[in-house]
């Protein structure tokens, strides 16, 4: 039997237990709304999307030519009498008699009574009459797409879940869609916690630093497809932070925070949630982003969830955590990040019993295979280490580290999901 995800408390949980718990946090959806074609870049499916037509809706030519109707028995016939004319956008009508041909461009219909089509530049043609340059190397049905060959009526085309990007936008497209259903955004609000966190572009105190994680959030909840109320930068003051969270909570479908999650002296914000609504959890065994406080708001139940204050480890456990939520909330069960295997080019350290994610940087060789490397110095305040990386290296918590030549699972940074 699952324990419920408020029976966890001070338990250190592993990334799969601490994955598995989040998604019970989803007590409710964003709903589904119909937008026009041209603004579903981005989203992600509501609904599986059917076929209404064929696709090519008729069989159709491949290549300009002819389009030939075989007399009975006959494979190798030279000379075909043109019989009229086949265009794309205009079919050519009625029945072609055997042994004669039909002018075709690209992408018209195949005529009644021809099933082959000969290329343009193997053919000469003399008044009515076509002639094949070298019949014995036609192939019966060559040059000729199918109805239905890439979509049959009636057949899913995409389903639900998927995010439309540029090639699935072509699709819906040539089904005559000219509205998609699309799951709502999820709204999200975010603010950094901390006396020392500076916004950009103001004096830098002598004991300060300035906002990263905001503008990290901001930008990795527009690649997912999210809506953001940006509460901006809240002090270590926990009545601040309690306003901020109750005003969030009303507000959006999930909130964000980052910092202030761990059991320093000035850590509030998890205090602010135990008098706000119900802690989860907020230990998890992986390196960098252990401290990370996850429960409910307020009577809205709105799901919580406090990142910790390295910009790193905001932006492994957005990865690792927040993106399976975001898919959770838009009722889509949530997909495991994509896992490739490389072979590691320099020593990884590690420790048993907790997942590490480094920062690497991964290539493919001349036979195909991946190798990768750690970016270096692997400190969750260095962010020159993420913007070099191509992939996260995840050692799981049951490896001590890895060797050159040792096999390894890394997360490719740049993946579509």
């Amino acid at each position: 039997m699952t324990l419920s995800c408020f029976e966890l408390g001070e338990q250190m949980l592993s990334v799969n237990e601490a994955s598995a718990a989040l998604a019970t946090l989803i007590e409710r959806t964003t709903g589904m709304e119909s937008v026009p074609l041209t603004q579903a870049h981005g989203r992600r499916l509501a609904t599986d999307i059917a076929a209404p037509i064929n696709v090519p809706q008729n069989t159709n030519a491949a290549m300009d030519g002819v389009a030939l109707a075989w007399e009975a028995g006959e494979t190798n016939q030279q000379h075909w009498p043109i019989a009229g004319d086949a265009f794309a956008g205009k079919a050519f009508e009625g029945q072609v008699p055997p042994g004669q041909c039909v002018r075709i461009t690209t992408g018209a219909p195949l005529p009644a009574g021809t099933d082959t089509v000969i290329m343009r530049e193997q053919l000469s043609e003399q008044a009515d009459t076509a002639t094949v340059a070298i019949p014995e190397r036609v192939q019966r049905g060559q040059h000729v797409r199918q109805a239905g060959e890439d979509i049959v009526a009636g057949s899913i085309a995409l389903a639900k879940g998927t995010r439309l990007d540029a090639t699935c936008l072509g699709l819906i497209a040539s089904l005559g869609y000219a509205e998609v259903p699309v799951c709502k955004r999820p709204r999200v609000a975010i603010f950094s916690t901390g006396n020392e966190v500076t916004p950009p572009g103001e004096p830098l105190p002598t004991a300060g630093i300035y906002d990263t994680n905001r503008f990290t959030l901001l930008g990795l909840l527009s690649e997912q497809g999210a809506g953001v109320l940006d509460l901006g930068i809240l002090p270590d003051h926990q009545s601040a932070i309690e306003a901020a969270l109750t005003e969030a909570s009303s507000s959006s479908d999930l909130v964000i925070t980052t910092g202030g999650v761990s059991v320093g002296h000035a850590d509030f914000t998890r205090a602010a949630l135990e008098q706000l609504g119900q802690l989860a959890f907020w230990r998890v065994a992986l390196r960098p982003g252990r401290p990370m406080a996850c429960g409910l708001l307020g009577s809205s139940r709105t799901p919580f969830v406090g990142l910790p204050g390295n910009p790193v480890a905001v932006m492994v456990t957005f990865r690792q955590f927040v993106v399976p939520l975001l898919q959770c909330l838009q009722g889509i069960p949530p997909a495991q990040p994509q896992r490739l295997t490389a072979i590691a080019e320099t020593a990884l350290k590690s420790r048993l019993k907790r997942t590490d994610f480094l920062r690497g940087v991964y290539r493919c060789d001349e036979h195909g295979v991946l190798h990768v490397r750690s970016t270096g110095a692997q400190g969750s305040g260095i962010l020159t280490s993420m913007v070099a990386a191509n992939c996260l290296i995840e050692l799981g918590d049951d490896q001590e580290g890895a060797q050159p030549g040792e096999v390894v699972c890394i997360q490719p940074l740049t993946e579509w999901q």
